[in-house]
């Protein structure tokens, strides 16, 4: 639902750790090997996504959903954690709406960062002034 259609086949392999909350039991954490590809957030019931989990999207699905793609000078601040602006996007998928889990890409397609969208994918590349995603993690931030 929150990817497209059939992605949790091709993200979420058999082999998929899954790690319960104590107090209520429902899904928190979802490891791939020693990788923490994803967390649930109870409130919302949807994906929060970490580097890794983006990594392992963008590699494994052919129509990627809830992306934007940044222009080039923009690309270091992002991967450091920077806010993406959004005269800085240059593409980003129709169907995103504010609130949502995104990833940033570069323009040629290589994961930058993680965050929220602050506006929808068509206000995104309207407008020219404005936070457009406010980045959760960059692949270039240290841990």
């Amino acid at each position: 639902y929150q990817f497209g259609k059939g992605v949790g086949n091709k993200f979420f392999p058999d082999t998929v750790r899954i790690v319960y909350s104590k107090n209520t039991g429902k899904i928190r954490h979802i490891y791939l090997g020693d990788d923490l590809l994803a967390t649930l957030r109870p409130t919302t019931g949807l994906f929060i996504l970490t580097i890794a989990g983006a990594k392992r999207l963008v590699s494994e699905v052919n129509s990627l959903r809830m992306w934007v793609k940044i222009q080039d000078y923009a690309e270091p601040f992002v991967a450091k954690g920077r806010s993406a602006f959004a005269k800085h996007v240059t593409e980003a998928d129709a169907e995103i709406r504010p609130n949502e889990e995104v990833i940033v890409v570069s323009q040629k397609n290589e994961v930058l960062a993680v965050g929220r969208a602050l506006l929808s994918g068509t206000e995104m590349k309207a407008f020219s002034r404005g936070m457009a995603v406010r980045v959760r993690r960059g692949v270039a931030e240290k841990s």
